[in-house]
């Protein structure tokens, strides 16, 4: 049993070092996975954003300008989200719930969808994927933050092991050792 708690505390130092440094190899690969995907995408600020003209490539980037998109997408529809617009184009060209005032598609028959609402269907898709983008590279850093302090309380947790290990052999040393006897005093 003796070996085992010798030895434990080294072990257990190697698999928090082991974790912190996973932690941050994959926190570095997330974040680069979402800022290459971004710049993949080409998206560029529009010049009301706070990044005009300029290629969006960070999570904070990305999060900034779904922002933007939906101020659009209200000034596009009215200062309405999708649902608080009737659901249908109307006849008289007016949007409306009731499927019976509903202008309908000439091939189908089916009543003709508002389309003020695509736009926040649009909108959303591409600000929730913009907004994933953000919290992903989020996760990254935390990740990276976690693995940090994993990599140091291992790396002390192992520096206070050996110190007490070369104590133990230390105080053991000495302890076999035969001590000179002093003469009595007389």
């Amino acid at each position: 049993m003796s070996r085992i708690t010798r030895y434990g505390g080294i072990v257990a130092s190697i698999v928090l070092i082991a974790f912190g440094l996973a932690s941050v190899v994959m926190g570095v690969d997330g974040r680069s996975t979402v800022r290459s995907d971004l710049k993949r995408e080409q998206i560029v600020g529009t010049p009301d954003s706070t990044i005009p003209n300029q290629l969006v490539n960070t999570g904070s980037e990305a999060h900034a300008f779904a922002n933007v998109m939906r101020k659009h997408a209200l000034e596009a529809t009215g200062g309405k989200t999708y649902a608080q617009m009737p659901r249908y184009q109307g006849k008289n060209g007016q949007p409306t719930n009731d499927v019976k005032l509903a202008a309908t598609n000439p091939k189908t028959g089916a009543p003709i969808d508002n389309p003020a609402r695509t736009i926040w269907v649009t909108e959303t898709a591409l600000s929730t994927a913009l907004n994933t983008a953000y919290f992903a590279e989020r996760v990254s850093t935390f990740a990276i933050v976690m693995g940090i302090a994993l990599l140091l309380t291992g790396i002390g947790f192992l520096v206070l092991t050996l110190q007490l290990l070369t104590g133990r052999a230390k105080a053991k040393e000495s302890e076999a050792t035969p001590r000179a006897v002093a003469p009595a005093a007389v």
